[in-house]
């Protein structure tokens, strides 16, 4: 179908034609609860109304106060040898130990609210399901897995724990990948994809934004909808805080497109909002898949300038990898459905002949693995030449901490390339308080000085890398949902590298002293320093 075809027969349902590309939203009707409320606003106010409350409370049972304060007390003591005793990571129990030492009550509460996971647990047991399904779905082929033994002890030891605990991701040889070192490489590429769909068109994105490139895109699902494509589309419920109303889904299923939010806005309170779907997916028919950084908005290819100029990386793969991307996305598709792997993952995948080994796996906040962390982790140990990293925020652990440290101290060149200009001050500040611990023991940082770096990208020794949506933070590492490509002795590992100096070569090297880190910036200085030992509840 023509997209002048198309125009004339959806005339009610879309807007206009807009540089080769359609809108379905006027002026106005992007992000209006965000014209209303924004994120920030309404947490202000859910806090301002937490501590009127507690002040009210405070003022009615003032006569009260002196057992009030022993009873705290002895709530407070209580709470901190449950903490200690408890199977938790010290990152993540040092924060807590503060804010129940600090507001004992709220503190608790809070604390009992969060590990009750309220409004997950079902959500945990479905998700729980659906992975054991998977498994079966995707065997691993026994002559794979001794040829990557053979290649690397090592790295067959890593493939072996995303194959088990992990998640059940296999390795795959025969995937060709191709990497991209910008939004706009992937957008080039994906459009020809899109257009060569014939079968199914699967996409699941944290973000999307009417403009240029989703026009673009959409006008192309439109048409292969209209042809009676598959197509599907998934995005997470935090645009309906900023990009898209409510309503978009049903503007989408106009067009003959299927949509599903995860965890849309709703007026009730829940532990599911700290559980994002940050993965970034698109598979076309089973052979081609594509992930990175990269998201559906206009900054993301530089066709609108947020925080100067916007650096992000992708991969395409295709091949036999590409099933894994697959199962992916119909694991969350399926969650209030019945599955359908056996339809979509039975098919075969036209042959591709290409070197070295990849494993697209997926990171679930629920099943109490950190896989993204481990795989990184896993890099750093076994490096014995380069750790090259780009990240768009540094917000460790203790144990990803020490693991950048000590690879450094062993001699390994480590190197992470950072934002010059942040998309979230809070993040810059905190990023920014390890940056001396990491210059103390030999790790470099850069901070890129055109823009904002979006990218997640590691590379170790030239000889594996990972190229995903798991960036170096808490969010990412402990409460989204992502995905990523682990991969070795691919032929793009080289473009990766190349990349890596490229934006380099446009970086302020940071010093080990306070004014490099800091730049002068008090009040930045400050309120790193204040938010430091909440960040991983942030």
């Amino acid at each position: 179908m023509s997209k002048e075809t198309l125009q004339h027969t959806m005339r009610s349902k879309v807007r206009v034609f807009e540089d080769g590309g359609i809108r379905l939203l006027r002026k106005g009707q992007k992000g209006l609860i965000h014209a209303i409320f924004s994120r920030f606003g309404l947490v202000l106010v859910l806090l301002v109304l937490q501590f009127g409350a507690l002040f009210s409370l405070m003022r009615w049972f003032s006569d009260l106060l002196p057992h009030y304060l022993g009873g705290t007390l002895l709530v407070t003591a209580a709470m901190m040898v449950y903490l200690l005793n408890q199977d938790m990571n010290n990152s993540v129990r040092i924060p807590w130990l503060v804010v129940t030492a600090l507001a004992p009550v709220l503190g608790v509460l809070l604390f009992c609210y969060t590990k009750e996971d309220v409004g997950h647990r079902m959500l945990k047991k479905r998700l729980l399901e659906l992975e054991g399904q998977t498994r079966s779905q995707l065997p691993q082929n026994k002559k794979t897995g001794k040829a990557l033994d053979a290649d690397c002890p090592g790295a067959a030891s890593l493939a072996q724990y995303l194959r088990g605990r992990g998640g059940g991701f296999p390795v795959y040889e025969n995937t060709q990948v191709t990497y991209f070192p910008s939004g706009e490489a992937k957008f080039a590429a994906l459009l020809p994809q899109l257009e060569s769909a014939t079968q199914y068109i699967f996409l699941e994105y944290f973000i999307i934004d009417e403009g240029l490139m989703w026009g673009r895109i959409l006008e192309i699902l439109a048409r292969k909808a209209a042809q009676g494509v598959d197509v599907r589309v998934m995005y997470d419920g935090t645009c309906e805080f900023s990009t898209l109303p409510r309503d978009y889904p049903r503007r989408l299923e106009a067009l003959g497109i299927r949509c599903k939010v995860f965890a849309p806005v709703t007026p009730f309170v829940s532990t599911h909002y700290n559980y994002r779907d940050h993965r970034k997916i698109l598979v076309v028919d089973g052979r081609v898949g594509f992930t990175g950084g990269v998201n559906l908005a206009d900054e993301y290819i530089n066709h609108v300038e947020k925080y100067g100029r916007w650096k992000d990386a992708a991969v395409m793969l295709e091949g036999e990898g590409v099933r894994t991307m697959t199962a992916l996305f119909l694991q969350m598709w399926s969650i209030q459905r019945e599955p359908e792997f056996a339809q979509f993952l039975t098919r075969p995948i036209p042959e591709t002949q290409a070197n070295g080994f990849v494993i697209p796996y997926g990171d679930c906040p629920l099943d109490g693995e950190r896989v993204g962390e481990m795989v990184y982790i896993d890099l750093l140990n076994r490096a014995r030449h380069s750790v090259h990293i780009i990240t768009p925020y540094l917000i460790l652990d203790g144990e990803l901490e020490t693991a950048l440290r000590f690879a450094a101290e062993r001699g390994v060149d480590v190197h992470l390339i950072l934002p010059g200009k942040p998309d979230k001050w809070f993040a810059y500040a905190l990023a920014k308080t390890h940056y001396l611990p990491l210059l103390s023991s030999g790790v470099k940082i850069s901070e890129w000085t055109p823009g904002f770096t979006h990218a997640k990208v590691m590379i170790m020794d030239g000889q594996e890398a990972v190229v995903g949506t798991i960036n170096l933070d808490y969010r990412s590492l402990y409460h989204h949902f992502e995905n990523a490509v682990w991969m070795r002795g691919v032929d793009c590992l080289p473009r990766i590298e190349a990349d890596f100096q490229d934006t380099l070569a446009q970086c302020r090297t940071v010093e080990p002293t306070r004014q490099s880190v800091w730049q002068g910036k008090k009040l930045l200085h400050l309120v790193g320093m204040m938010l430091k030992f909440i960040a991983p509840l942030i």
